[in-house]
């Protein structure tokens, strides 16, 4: 394989701080590599070297094959609000559709198009200004593979997409032929994209081809040689030592060389790799007494400006319980937290409807996705005063006097994590915690949240993280629909697929001939026995919808065939794109009153 990219002494440094010296790395074609590494070490500006935003402060090289087409997505995407997505798309990519004549420019319209109907974007007309964050990087996204470069460098791809948006992004690099470079954080999406995971630990590089399993197994191997030489070098310096403090202060050339020696050997025998595991009793975070009512919900309805967010929700929060909260962006998600924790007033506008009452013993930490307010000039010391904690959670000794606004944007949020778990609340709510902390960070927050001893409600598109953390779901289906999953993640998306298949068995077939014999997936649930029976109307609407589904799951297979046939004019195209939104969203409804149905 050609290299497609050869760095040499590069280097880079802010202020006191160096990120990384003089470091070398090559990627060849068809390498698809995850940069791993702690926040505040310099992932970002090493990936904005690359791309030739930024520079190397010793010189160096930055070698790319020649004439290979490198496309950069940077964790912040500016646009103009005024535009629309379509126009947006097309005035930024300049640098790919200049040169094309009319033929190809209407197939670069057109691979532009199809992304944005796969990524949920239907409407391409659409202001940039009344788009979501999740919305805004979709588009972002569109516009970096609708390129088709050789090369991508993409710096958190997944951030703010939800969990549809960041399977659908999976499976398009993992099919690519593209050499990628990227930052991430997701683990499941960096196994099942990348052949390579690059470590930057200490300034330094180091090389893992293989999975994340083989990363993690490879990188302790690491870590145990590099800590048994370290106390081996204890040794040595402790014999130096003795000799130190025994012998007169020589001015011979061999007395000096030794006293020299025996600096650095300290220096070396300072330095060994701590393993990161939180220790409960050492931190003393323990949570607050919660009794046994929680938070309880019966028959909640909220409506904002036309728009159902929650739809007659009945449900007793219990102790102890551990709920992941999954959906498409817009789906509620947020306003739901917002009403469940008293943070909506009705001044704020909206409808309520229904109970929500809370527990007297009840003590809610709730990390906001929008973070918290520093005061300019505060430490980190200032802001969480526990120097065993912070060192748990990766603030070293050098960094407890930096301001609070020096920090990267992955430390500021672990700095306010911290601020809300030292609140020891015994009813824990987090809203995208993992967006912007690196993989260390979210493997010591695992390990916590896995000895936190209170509820615990995550909203996340992170799906390792609920897989570890969560009992069951929330599953927001759209138009205030929620339906409760027993189970993680990964099982809930296994249900789902085993019945797409069974729906997509019965395309081309009788579907009333064969309702009867089909053998349909039955929601986990530990109380089946309760279940009442199905009234004849609601027999009826279940026989119909097993007649409709295979019906739409035939007209969503007919409609992205013509999308990519390349056959379409321009108003087909729209039309076929605007149909591919409302059948999908047809198809999510269908699905999820079937399901609702068949409990």
């Amino acid at each position: 394989m050609p290299s497609y990219l050869q760095i040499e002494n590069i280097s880079k440094s802010y202020g006191p701080k160096v990120l990384f010296q003089h470091i070398d790395f090559n990627i060849n074609e068809g390498d698809k590599v995850a940069l791993i590494a702690p926040n505040g070490t310099g992932k970002t500006s090493l990936l904005r070297i690359l791309a030739g935003k930024d520079s190397s402060d010793s010189g160096g090289k930055v070698l790319f094959l020649k004439d290979i087409r490198i496309a950069f997505l940077e964790q912040e995407y500016a646009y103009d609000p005024e535009k629309s997505i379509f126009r947006q798309i097309m005035d930024s990519s300049a640098q790919w559709t200049d040169h094309l004549d009319t033929d190809h420019l209407w197939q670069y319209e057109l691979r532009v198009t199809q992304l944005l109907t796969q990524f949920g974007l239907t409407d391409s007309e659409k202001p940039m200004k009344d788009l979501s964050g999740g919305e805004v990087k979709r588009v972002a996204l569109t516009q970096m593979l609708a390129s088709e470069a050789d090369f991508y460098i993409m710096d958190e791809p997944t951030n703010h997409l939800d969990i549809d948006a960041i399977e659908f992004l999976e499976s398009h690099l993992k099919h690519s032929r593209c050499t990628l470079f990227m930052v991430t954080h997701d683990r499941y999406f960096l196994d099942r994209v990348c052949n390579t995971v690059m470590e930057m630990d200490r300034g330094n590089i180091y090389i893992y081809r293989g999975d994340y399993m083989n990363f993690l197994e490879k990188r302790q191997e690491r870590i145990d040689n590099y800590n048994a030489e370290t106390e081996r070098v204890r040794n040595l310096y402790r014999r130096e030592l003795e000799w130190m403090h025994a012998s007169p202060c020589a001015r011979t050339g061999k007395a000096k060389y030794r006293k020299q020696a025996f600096w650095d050997i300290k220096e070396r025998a300072d330095d060994s790799y701590v393993q990161k595991k939180v220790d409960l009793s050492e931190t003393q975070m323990k949570s607050t007494y919660l009794g046994n009512k929680v938070i309880n919900c019966k028959d909640v309805s909220f409506w904002w400006e036309q728009k159902c967010y929650l739809k007659h929700f009945t449900y007793n929060f219990q102790r102890y319980e551990r709920v992941g909260i999954v959906g498409r962006n817009a789906a509620g998600k947020t306003t739901f937290l917002n009403l469940i924790t008293g943070g909506w007033k009705p001044e704020m506008g909206g409808t309520l409807e229904g109970v929500i009452d809370l527990g007297e013993s009840l003590k809610i930490g709730y990390y906001h996705q929008s973070g918290m307010q520093f005061k300019p000039g505060q430490t980190v010391l200032q802001t969480v005063s526990d120097t065993h904690l912070l060192g748990r959670f990766l603030f070293t000794h050098d960094m407890l006097n930096n301001p609070v606004e020096r920090l990267s944007g992955g430390e500021r949020r672990r700095l306010y994590l911290l601020t809300i778990l030292l609140q020891q609340p015994n009813f824990l709510i987090l809203d995208e915690p993992t967006n912007d902390l690196d993989i260390v960070t979210l493997e010591i927050l695992e390990e916590y949240l896995l000895e936190y001893k209170g509820s615990l409600v995550i909203v996340s598109h992170d799906r390792h993280f609920l897989d570890r953390l969560v009992d069951h779901l929330f599953v927001f289906c759209g138009d205030g629909v929620v339906k409760d999953f027993v189970g993680n993640y990964t099982e809930y998306r296994t249900f789902i697929k085993d019945y797409e298949k069974q729906m997509a068995d019965q395309v081309g077939h009788d579907a009333a001939s064969n309702a009867g014999s089909k053998k349909k997936p039955v929601m986990p649930d530990s109380d089946q026995a309760s279940k009442r029976k199905l009234t004849w109307k609601e027999q009826q609407e279940l026989k119909a919808l097993e007649e409709k589904l295979p019906q739409l799951e035939a007209e969503k297979a007919e409609l992205e065939s013509r999308l990519s046939s390349g056959t379409l004019d321009a108003q087909q195209l729209q039309e076929a794109s605007t149909r591919y939104g409302s059948l999908q969203d047809e198809l999510d409804a269908a699905e999820m009153r079937w399901l609702e149905l068949s409990e």
